[in-house]
């Protein structure tokens, strides 16, 4: 019944916790209490809402691979964390330590993050032009027959 309830969730996050229970034919404090668990257990880490960065005029957005210096990991981690302009940070492995998605006005505006991050390390960018598979839904078993 999890995933039943977790494929409903997916296909509209803004479901009332009755609408919910209505779909998956269960009572709404069931429903509830289950979901309640599934976000205690950390299988829901929570309900994100998808902006387009163009509408809040950041149409330049670009994929940064980041190769710390010596001893300066800590710092770009901080670095990305702590920036508005990076809306996503990976740790990776192999040479290139960091994947930062970052959005900005400009391609100046642009040059200004990287230069704030080019002063702990390297970095390659590539500047996105289409996104054909925007974020999705992870895929979910099938439910138990």
């Amino acid at each position: 019944m999890n995933v039943r309830l977790l494929a409903e969730l997916h296909r509209n996050p803004r479901l009332s916790m009755s609408a919910l229970a209505r779909i998956v034919c269960m009572s709404a404090p069931a429903v509830t209490d289950r979901v309640r668990r599934l976000e205690e257990d950390g299988i829901i880490t929570g309900f994100r809402m998808a902006v387009d960065p163009s509408a809040l005029g950041l149409p330049v957005t670009a994929l940064v691979r980041v190769r710390p210096g010596p001893g300066q990991l800590p710092n770009l981690m901080a670095l990305a964390t702590d920036h508005e302009q990076v809306s996503e940070c990976h740790r990776l492995t192999g040479e290139d330590c960091l994947l930062l998605k970052i959005h900005t006005a400009t391609i100046d505006g642009l040059e200004a993050v990287l230069d704030e991050f080019l002063l702990y390390g390297q970095t390659t960018t590539s500047l996105v032009v289409a996104t054909p598979v925007p974020p999705r839904p992870l895929p979910l078993p099938s439910p138990a027959e």
